[in-house]
């Protein structure tokens, strides 16, 4: 039973996170990256919005794919799926800092 409670939780999560990804994908709804969320209202208005929704996007759809398959992993319980989740986790952290890094230097 409790392993189908956290499959449940993983799959709502995956669910938002997808939803946010798609949002974020199309440009539309709240901003959610660093850079525009600590600017200036001054700063927000003047900047280029599009590759920090892109940024987000790509982020949140491999959030997406870590919860879904943390949910396969709860219901299945392979063990070798944890390897999956932690390649994603990795890949989502690294593209997060590699994206951020590539814009403060431009």
């Amino acid at each position: 039973m409790v392993k189908m409670i956290r499959a449940i939780l993983c799959i709502i999560l995956s669910a938002l996170s997808l939803i946010i990804s798609v949002r974020s994908f199309k440009e539309k709804g709240f901003l959610f990256n660093n850079a525009y969320i600590w600017a200036s209202k001054q700063e927000r208005e003047s900047m280029d919005k599009k590759p920090y929704y892109r940024q987000s996007a790509i982020v949140f759809a491999l959030i997406t794919l870590l919860f879904l398959f943390m949910a396969v992993e709860c219901v299945l319980q392979t063990g070798w799926l944890w390897i999956a989740i932690d390649v994603i986790a990795i890949a989502a952290l690294v593209y997060a800092v590699a994206s951020s890094m590539k814009r403060i230097t431009k």
